[in-house]
């Protein structure tokens, strides 16, 4: 008996029990289901973990103040940075294409009649569009004399532009931040929500220089933090170790001293989080795929109860010449077409899951961009499974099948 022909009849004998073969099939529906849709929200939260350290900027290297220490003791509240160390960074580390300090505070901005207080006001450099990977939308950014001037200019964000001018071009007006006028000379490209939920168009960017002196009223060169950027992705350990070199050097940190700063890599950050986000994929797929085993479980259960009650059929097809091989591959042919039935239908279902979750998540978290990933790999390798299984656990009642005395099945009632 030619292979078509056993998979014509293995069709009709599930046909007969339309009923019992969908309930069947439903243990590898839902395992198949389960690990597409837990396969895809892992990855798509790795996925928006690598967008948001993206957002940062481009091959970003933040560098933070430390604290100095004095005769073993740690001091607390020193900062050890200045607007300085940021241009020696991008003048003598080769590997730097662009560093900028930053100056942080929070105050209201007012326009007219209307205020609004930002998430953050933040002081930086002409370098700031570049380390950000964050172009002007309309207008200009300051230039590297404007902060040298400490000018009083201002580049704002989206959200900025909305709340405080709503139709009007907010391009050459005058904000008042502590009673301070502000001229707005660009609006920024909107970024959106951050992983954890902070809008990152709610700021307003200025020369760090006029924060300083004109907002915060400091006549030190103090910054906060500085943002360098690395010519590429491959040479950010290089510009790191730069970075360390010449730190020390102009903080005239002797060997054996402990660093008044400290250097952190955002690749390296990213990297640790996408091995995580990793772990927590293939954990969740593994879980769901004991739902997978249950399936196959069933498969057999049903398979030996099916040979039972053919029993009378089996001996009737060996009494007309058929051999135990053809009784045992048409039993796992019905096994392997009711794995892949519930295969094609639970990937089917995995994928609309998949798209629900994202969307009801998009939803639910206003401003998070949950990116929808269904994964390739993981449909051949549910499909790949799902045969598998159909053959592992079909394979027992085939084979009890195959075996059968005709004589003893023919008498069988």
């Amino acid at each position: 008996m030619n292979l078509w022909m056993t998979i014509r009849i293995a069709r009709l004998a599930l046909a007969k029990n339309k009923m019992r073969a969908g309930l069947t099939v439903l243990g590898i529906v839902i395992g198949i289901a389960a690990v597409i849709t837990m396969v895809s929200l892992g990855q798509g939260a790795g996925a928006m973990v690598q967008n948001e350290f993206q957002s940062l900027g481009t091959n970003v290297i933040m560098v933070f103040p430390g604290r100095m220490q004095g005769g073993g003791v740690r001091q607390s509240n020193v900062k050890t940075l200045t607007g300085a160390d940021a241009t020696a960074i991008f003048e003598q580390c080769n590997a730097v294409l662009a560093a900028t300090p930053v100056v942080s505070m929070q105050a209201q901005a007012i326009y007219g009649n209307v205020n609004w207080a930002p998430r953050e006001i933040l002081g930086v450099d002409d370098s700031y569009p570049l380390v950000r990977n964050w172009q002007v939308m309309s207008g200009s950014f300051f230039t590297a004399n404007e902060v040298k001037s400490a000018a009083q200019l201002c580049v704002i964000g989206k959200t900025i532009a909305k709340k405080l001018f709503q139709t009007t071009n907010p391009v050459g007006q005058m904000i008042r931040i502590k009673g301070v006028p502000f001229t707005v000379i660009g609006v920024l490209e909107e970024k959106g929500a951050s992983m954890v939920g902070q809008d990152q168009d709610d700021l307003i960017v200025a020369p760090y220089t006029t924060v300083k002196q004109r907002l915060s009223g400091s006549e030190f060169f103090n910054v906060d933090m500085i943002v360098a950027s690395a010519r590429s992705t491959e040479r950010m350990p290089e510009a790191q170790t730069e970075i360390e070199y010449l730190l020390r050097d102009r903080h005239k940190i002797r060997t054996g001293e402990a660093d008044d700063f400290t250097v952190r890599n955002t690749s390296e950050i990213a990297g640790v989080l996408g091995v995580i986000t990793g772990v927590m994929t293939m954990l969740l797929a593994s879980i769901a795929s004991v739902s997978l085993l249950v399936g196959g479980v069933g498969i057999m259960n049903i398979m030996l109860v099916s040979v039972t009650e053919r029993t009378r059929e089996i001996g009737i097809r060996m009494a007309v010449g058929a051999r135990g091989s053809d009784i045992l591959r048409q039993f796992l042919i019905e096994a392997v077409l009711l794995s892949a039935i519930g295969g094609a239908v639970g990937v089917l279902l995995g994928v609309a899951a998949s798209m629900g979750i994202t969307a009801g998540i998009n939803a639910v978290t206003k401003g998070t961009k949950w990116p929808l990933v269904i994964s390739v790999e993981a449909i051949f390798a549910a499909m790949l499974v799902a045969s598998s299984v159909g053959i592992f656990f079909g394979y027992y009642p085939a084979r009890k099948a195959s075996r059968l005395d005709p004589i003893d099945s023919l008498r069988y009632e």
